[in-house]
């Protein structure tokens, strides 16, 4: 039995982070990934679905050339080449991230990883490898960064729709796809999809998209739902899915049935414990997920047991799963080095119009603060020769009293490029008067961010 400083289960991007420091700071480190090296993000997330929103911008942007003088000849788009060009590239950043580990001295395993006990892990037959022989091994340490997985709702035919791992790899684009929930992942499928061509019904629970998100993006994020070809569905809820022949009807509380070729389920993450069996190591968890103290701190309720990633009740990002990995490594065979400020964290969704946010909502800043609230609207300039409706909102909350920027929030062209600056700004606790003696870049959407000087309103604290 091989005997190690650290094992980590789970190849995801906070796994391969934890993993790659130890080493580096000379443990004696072992990984085991049952599925994709890279994890999700790399292999059914966050790249292969910034590649297809990128086709779909294409698409818009083709459509828009002949105002800017181009004279564009009819096209159509292959769904086939776009899904092969994926796979290649996913493929290639599989393997940088196995070369990365093994650069680093970090010894591979292929196959399911579960806990014999505290200190023994069991790594076997896999879903890539399944004749593979059964290995055990001991380790000091072991961290749990096994991600999550979607989750399906508990309907009569649930059996007949997709999700999200499905959809990087259907055969062909459906003409009708009716999406259910507003999340990150229905909100940006929906997108690609009405980008590409079809026809999108999106269906979702609450009045307004992207639950959590601050209510004026989200308000004006439904507005845009329309001028991007998907047809919204608010306040309603999925009772039912049927297969009819060739196609799928999806019936609504209240009798509404949606008729489509495919029923995607956009309805969220758990995280992927089943396998683990947890219980042999005396592992704890609170409504499916493996409980945090901060997410600068992995430990679990077991010494020696670390868990990080979307396996918390934390943040459940990439970069966030990086931090905490790193943080991990450090602490546990090197010097502490960076800090991360995990508070401000920016996000971005990757919707047709694009969606970033850093700091607090308007809705989260009132329960502590009086607030100022500066907005600005108006038509991209991009847009002001071929006509495409939408407009670009950007909005500030400051603090009323120190003037200290508690929040900036975009729903426009190059929004996550521009938040991600803008996320320095916010962590740094700069004040208004900061950002209005910061002189434009013009002629830029950005611009609009130190120029907005006159107050939209001003928001008390509220009451209790």
């Amino acid at each position: 039995m091989q005997d190690f400083d650290l094992f980590v289960i789970g190849a995801g991007s906070g796994g391969v982070r934890c993993a790659r420091i130890a080493a580096q700071n000379g443990a004696r480190v072992a990984i085991a990934e049952r599925r994709h090296w890279g994890g999700t993000c790399v292999n059914l997330g966050c790249v292969p679905k910034k590649l297809m929103v990128y086709a779909a911008d294409y698409g818009r942007e083709i459509a828009d050339a002949p105002s800017y003088g181009w004279d564009v000849a009819p096209v159509a788009h292959d769904w086939s080449t776009l899904i092969s060009a994926k796979d290649r590239e996913i493929e290639r950043l599989n393997r940088i991230y196995v070369s990365m580990l093994e650069k680093a001295g970090v010894t591979l395993f292929t196959g399911d990883a579960s806990f014999v006990d505290a200190h023994t892990v069991e790594i076997g037959p896999s879903e890539l490898v399944p004749d593979a022989s059964v290995q055990r091994v001991r380790a000091k340490n072991i961290v749990i960064a096994t991600g999550s997985t979607p989750t399906r709702l508990n309907i009569p035919g649930a059996e007949h729709a997709i999700v999200s791992d499905d959809a990087f790899h259907l055969a062909d684009r459906p003409e009708r796809v009716a999406v259910i929930g507003s999340g990150y992942i229905g909100l940006e499928f929906a997108g690609i999809f009405a980008g590409l061509g079809s026809k999108v019904d999106l269906v979702f629970r609450q009045q307004n998209p992207l639950r959590g998100f601050d209510n004026e993006l989200r308000a004006h994020l439904s507005e845009l739902l329309p001028l991007n070809g998907i047809k919204a569905h608010p306040g309603r809820s999925p009772e039912r899915i049927e297969k009819a022949g060739e196609i799928f009807r999806l019936h609504l509380e209240g009798g509404e049935v949606i008729e489509t070729d495919c029923v995607f389920m956009a309805t969220g993450r758990h995280p992927n414990l089943a396998p683990l069996k947890l219980d042999n190591a005396g592992v704890a968890t609170w409504d499916g997920r493996i409980p945090a103290k901060q997410p600068d701190d992995a430990t679990t309720n077991v010494p020696g047991i670390y868990a990080i990633g979307d396996v918390t009740d934390t943040y459940n990002l990439t970069p966030t799963a990086i931090a905490e990995g790193h943080i991990l490594a450090e602490r546990l065979f090197g010097e502490p080095g960076r800090e991360w400020s995990f508070a401000t964290t920016p996000k971005a969704v990757f919707f047709s119009q694009p969606l970033a946010t850093v700091g607090l909502s308007e809705e989260d800043a009132v329960q502590s603060h009086d607030v100022d609230i500066y907005t600005s609207s108006f038509t991209p300039m991009r847009q002001t020769l071929s006509g495409r409706k939408g407009k670009t909102l950007m909005k500030l909350v400051v603090d009323a009293k120190s003037q200290i920027v508690l929040g900036a929030h975009m729903i426009g062209p190059d929004a996550p490029e521009i938040i991600q600056g803008l996320a320095i700004a916010i962590t740094a606790k700069l004040t208004k008067r900061d950002f209005d003696r910061t002189i434009g870049l013009h002629p830029t959407s950005a611009e609009e961010f130190v120029t907005m000087r006159s107050l939209t309103r001003h928001v008390p604290r509220k009451a209790g």
